[in-house]
């Protein structure tokens, strides 16, 4: 069966992983990068090297964008606006919500269909299970092309708000640089000894995160119900913790800002009579402008 055909705009490590994945689906596939060169090894494997932007999204009913930033995008699409018409662009650069619903605007008012993107891979996951791609604007446009978006990874549509998958894309990275964070921290922690051993410390840490990430589920549902949380600590209990935590921080030389922060934070809510730690009232505290 013919595959549709699709054009890559961008070919860094992500832009040639997802390249690579659409050949070896059977996607006839045209390329366009500002340094040429990295198109080589794709252009081997079978895809078309177009000389410029517009002619990269004239050879395709879908073309997909992946570039550092939506300044540079911008930049790139200007000048082939005209070759938009009737064509679906789909933006998996990294960007803000309102950068992406800025982004739909101008491609719509060009007569093109829009979708945004957030890649949920490293380029080597790219086509694998461990792989899925977030997508939002109109749902039409989405479906029209599903197919082909399932041989990156799994779409995920999010809904018609082009900014959402944006939202979600920077939230998910968010919860994972926080997490690295606290990895490092940890560590930093654990080898403050002789005997520390970044691996051996590591191989009892993976198990318990994965343990306690099965909680947070349950955590959700406290979020999303009106109902009281089912979920809930001693504020008191959980003061004492993170003050140990930024006293042994010290102890082994390792900065201990987060948890002096946390401290404080909490002795201020005890000092309101606040007595429960939950979920909601945490994400309320976060959603707090000062």
């Amino acid at each position: 069966m013919n595959k549709a055909a699709v054009t890559v705009i961008g070919l860094g490590e992500m832009g040639r992983a997802l390249a690579d994945a659409l050949i070896t689906a059977g996607h006839p596939t045209t390329v366009w990068n500002r340094s040429a060169a990295k198109a080589d090894d794709l252009v081997a494997r079978g895809a078309v090297r177009a000389s410029t932007v517009e002619e990269a999204v004239v050879a395709s009913p879908l073309s997909l964008v992946c570039l550092l930033d939506y300044d540079i995008a911008d930049a790139i699409l200007r000048p082939a606006a005209g070759a938009l018409r009737g064509r679906t662009l789909v933006n998996l650069t990294n960007g803000t919500p309102d950068q992406a619903r800025e982004a739909a605007a101008w491609a719509t008012s060009r007569g093109a269909a829009y979708l945004d993107g957030g890649i949920m891979a490293i380029p080597s996951m790219i086509a694998t299970p461990q792989a899925f791609v977030l997508y939002s604007g109109e749902k039409a446009h989405f479906e029209a092309h599903e197919e082909t978006l399932e041989a990156l990874g799994a779409a995920k549509y999010l809904g018609a708000d082009a900014g959402i998958a944006a939202l979600y894309d920077l939230a998910l990275l968010s919860a994972m640089n926080v997490m690295f964070d606290g990895f490092f921290h940890s560590v930093a922690m654990a080898t403050s000894h002789e005997e520390g051993s970044a691996v051996g410390f590591t191989e009892l840490l993976v198990p318990w995160l994965t343990g306690m990430a099965q909680v947070m589920p349950a955590f959700a549902a406290d979020l999303d119900s009106d109902a009281e949380p089912v979920l809930a600590q001693g504020l008191d209990v959980v003061l004492a913790s993170v003050r140990n935590m930024a006293q042994a921080s010290r102890d082994a030389g390792v900065r201990a800002d987060y948890f002096e922060a946390s401290a404080a934070t909490l002795e201020k809510l005890l000092a309101e009579g606040v007595t429960a730690y939950t979920a909601p009232a945490a994400v309320r505290r976060l959603r707090r402008v000062s």
